[in-house]
């Protein structure tokens, strides 16, 4: 169905940071399946999880223990505030899972259904998560959407404040950096004051951090840097590597209220997807990722700085966080075109809310592509410039 805006381009192969097209044309993948492919293309690890685990066993019902769902819990369970995990898997499932868990968990403490979400947000296309999603762009032909979502401005906390007075409000959704709206990282302290918003008013704390989770900013999870812990906590994109894995993280006093029948997924912890989960969540603990991502991500927005510089005329401003980055031009044509400019070039990257180019390497990723990536965006702004 035409439910993409496709590129005129085939690709066949990756490895590392790099795609080829069926036409033998090397590109640099900034784009990383949008956060999915944050340990690059091919990656061995990856490939040895797959091989291993097809010859075993592919799936089975979630009717029956499965070890390696096990196995990928604990790996989470040991590395955040998670005392449970749900698997399923995309993001768009992860976030409907966190919205009827939310509600459940309200619906026992008082029958409170209604959620605070942020404008701006993006938390799925699915109809729950739709509906907790901050653009009304994303919305149109589908109403009527899911009630009991309030919309506030994202960074703000005063408009928190008055919307938790609601007594039927049960939690608040919001995504540490919001990458769909043009990579908006919000004032330092805002997650913590939210936080303790929502615990002064006993109401759940939920963290979308499908795009900026598993390294993406120089930390395992976006939150650790506001040194705060969720309730709830969404994954996907990365988690599988590439094949579909999301999963949905809570402490014990919320995910209690999840009990036999309450929520399921067919697929969702199949072993194929665990035993790659697990493979991902390993080499990003393990083969120095977080650094990487955290070094070179301030090495590649200072090097966008000086972008930003350079053609003022042109760009509004760098901006990021690790290795999320986004450079928002003063015109959306002018975004558009350097956009496919770059892609000409060789230089994938992924436009956003019409004026932003979201950047997203992945967390392999070494000075010489960054610098690559830098020389082909000064390349082609050139061009645009003094077209």
């Amino acid at each position: 169905m035409t439910t993409y805006g496709r590129y005129p381009i085939t690709f066949i192969r990756g490895k590392g940071s790099w795609l080829w097209d069926n036409d033998g044309n090397r590109y640099l993948d900034f784009t990383s399946g949008i956060a999915v492919t944050n340990l690059g293309h091919s990656h061995p690890a990856i490939i040895k999880a797959l091989r291993e685990q097809s010859k075993k066993l592919a799936t089975v019902c979630n009717l029956f223990h499965i070890e390696e769902q096990a196995d990928l819990a604990e790996l989470l369970i040991k590395n955040s505030f998670a005392d449970k995990v749900f698997f399923c898997n995309s993001g768009a499932e992860a976030n409907e899972g966190a919205i009827k868990l939310a509600r459940k968990w309200g619906g026992a403490n008082g029958g409170r259904y209604k959620i605070i979400s942020a404008k701006g947000s993006f938390h799925g296309r699915t109809l729950g998560a739709l509906s907790s999603t901050g653009q009304r762009e994303y919305q149109k032909g589908f109403r009527p959407l899911l009630k009991g979502f309030k919309f506030v401005p994202y960074g703000e906390t005063d408009p928190i404040r008055r919307a938790i007075r609601d007594e039927k409000t049960c939690a608040v959704i919001l995504e540490p950096i919001q990458g769909e709206n043009g990579v908006i990282v919000p004032p330092d302290d805002y997650l913590k004051k939210v936080r303790e918003l929502c615990t002064n008013n006993n109401i759940l704390l939920i963290l979308d951090e499908i795009q900026v989770g598993l390294g993406r900013t120089g930390r395992l999870y976006a939150y650790e840097h506001s040194a705060i812990v969720p309730d709830i906590m969404t994954l996907a994109k990365a988690l599988g590597g590439g094949i579909p894995c999301g999963a949905v993280l809570a402490n014990d006093g919320v995910s209690i209220s999840f009990t036999p029948g309450s929520h399921g997924s067919t697929l969702g912890g199949n072993p194929l997807a665990m035993r790659t989960g697990s493979a991902v969540l390993k080499a990003i603990l393990d083969n120095g990722l977080l650094d990487n991502s955290s070094k070179l991500g301030d090495y590649f927005n200072n090097r966008l700085k000086y972008i930003e510089n350079k053609f003022s005329s042109l760009i509004n401003e760098a901006r990021g966080k690790g290795l999320i980055l986004g450079l928002e031009f003063r015109r959306k044509e002018i975004a558009k075109e350097a956009v496919n400019k770059c892609i000409a070039k060789g230089l994938l990257t992924i436009l956003t809310v019409e004026k932003v180019m979201r950047i997203l390497p992945p967390l392999t990723v070494n000075k010489y592509e960054i610098d690559f990536a830098i020389n082909k965006l000064e390349e082609t702004l050139e061009e645009v410039q003094y077209a």
